[in-house]
């Protein structure tokens, strides 16, 4: 490193601090979603293979993790891998997958998070389902942040999984369909969602520059504030995620009134 760039980054840790000096802690998001944008097109504007970009942005989650536990952050939404992503070629989707089952062990291992499962488990490979079964008994009981992992999800498969739920669990009841149809409101299919009884994303953080939700928390976001950032997820450092809450802090929300 030479020593313009150690300067610059110098100069970064001390802007770094000087907007967390000023971050309002009673105005920080109680909930963040993140669209962690940009891993592929960070590897090859690095010169370095697919697979290295997934393993650096993989690597990126657990001090990003940290900064929302230092700004008192209670409920994280991590988009590790969509619907969608089941498109990619195998010699790419295989080893991601690899790489997203290490990230849930890795999360869970560290004893700081509540690991829970937000996707449609049949579109998994049977290891990773029990990978995730197992983080989430084992970090049942921890007290800190809620961490959903993201994982073989789409926003429309979400709505149409609580919608299937919220129809099995009537007919266990014996619910006639017209006393089901006059008592379906917001809350009943909120209650079904993945996150069920969790509170809904106050900020949505979108990396690498694209400005679209691509399908994430479609139901939840419904109010959320969204922050979209140029730089790849891999490059994501604790001044952008500063700036985010800072702009998150200044504006006033009005939740559709």
């Amino acid at each position: 490193m030479n020593l313009r760039d150690k300067l610059r980054g110098l100069l970064v840790r001390l802007y770094a601090r000087r907007v967390e000096g000023h971050l309002d802690h009673a105005q920080v998001p109680q909930h963040i979603g993140v669209i962690m944008d940009g891993n592929r097109r960070w590897a090859k504007a690095s010169g370095s293979s697919t697979m290295h970009g997934h393993r650096a942005g993989a690597e990126k989650i657990e001090e990003f993790l940290g900064w929302c536990t230092e700004t008192d952050v209670e409920v994280v939404t991590l988009w590790l891998l969509s619907t969608d992503n089941f498109d990619r070629p195998e010699d790419e989707l295989v080893p991601l997958l690899g790489i997203i089952e290490d990230v849930v062990r890795t999360l869970a291992a560290d004893g700081r998070w509540r690991v829970h499962h937000v996707g449609t488990p049949d579109l998994l490979p049977s290891g990773m389902q029990r990978t995730l079964k197992e983080a989430e008994e084992a970090t049942a009981d921890v007290d800190g942040i809620l961490v959903n992992v993201a994982i073989g999800y789409g926003g429309r498969q979400e709505i149409a999984d609580a919608v299937r739920s919220m129809l099995l669990d009537a007919a266990d009841r014996g619910t006639p369909i017209e006393e089901l149809a006059e008592s379906v409101d917001i809350d009943m299919i909120g209650r079904h969602l993945y996150t069920g009884a969790q509170p809904d994303p106050d900020l949505v953080i979108r990396t690498s520059g694209e400005q679209r939700l691509s399908g994430f928390m479609l139901w939840q976001t419904a109010h959320s504030e969204y922050y979209f950032c140029e730089v790849f997820w891999p490059a994501f450092r604790k001044v952008d995620f500063l700036r985010a809450l800072r702009d998150y802090a200044a504006r006033h929300r009005r939740f559709g009134g």
